[in-house]
């Protein structure tokens, strides 16, 4: 006997004006604010893992050439592009915030906590529930819902589907494809909503 497969729900995925609304929370005025605004500046413009994201070295970032090197499943190392925002923020948090969180401790973590220590996974979870508090977006999201919304933002404009694949770090596409399928979902909702006869 067979056992019945069980459907694959779609990832949640935040609009592009959610995501406008969380990355637009963080106070500059100071050191942890630079720091997480930062972080996930880098975590949507890349769409890397919240593991690969920790543990980011110093030496891992290439700013002038706008690249990151992240260490992903299987130890499988990948360079992934960054936008200028992110490249922005990440340099604000490295002039500014880094050396007021690390103070005179030699770290080589890219990201780290209050106390100058790389920061973890559950101190970023605790980091997106309080940033997304007060938002107004609805849903339950997690640090994963960021790698959703930019893999689906990308490909919503036009990329293409094996350059997503490579910054994701899929080592197979058919893993990429899932978002191919939350695209038509978004666009069946765009139809149902503008089209006269829908």
């Amino acid at each position: 006997m067979h056992t019945p497969k069980v459907e694959k729900r779609l990832p949640r995925v935040l609009s592009p004006k959610e995501v406008g609304t969380l990355l637009g929370r963080f106070t500059l005025s100071s050191p942890v604010g630079l720091r997480d605004r930062a972080m996930f500046e880098v975590l949507y413009a890349t769409g890397i893992r919240v593991s690969e994201l920790i543990s980011l070295q110093l030496t891992d970032t290439n700013l002038a050439a706008g690249f990151i090197k992240c260490k992903g499943k299987g130890g499988k190392e990948r360079m992934v592009p960054l936008g200028t925002v992110a490249i922005n923020a990440v340099e604000c948090y490295l002039s500014t915030g880094r050396p007021l969180l690390v103070r005179s401790r030699e770290v080589r973590s890219l990201f780290v906590n209050y106390h100058g220590r790389q920061m973890t996974r559950q101190g970023f979870w605790k980091l997106l529930k309080k940033h997304v508090t007060g938002t107004g977006i609805e849903a339950n999201i997690s640090p994963h819902t960021l790698r959703h919304s930019f893999a689906t933002h990308l490909l919503e404009n036009g990329a293409d589907l094996r350059a997503v694949q490579e910054m994701l770090g899929h080592a197979d596409i058919s893993t990429t494809q899932i978002y191919t399928h939350v695209t038509r979902a978004r666009l069946r909702e765009i139809y149902d909503k503008a089209h006269p006869r829908a």
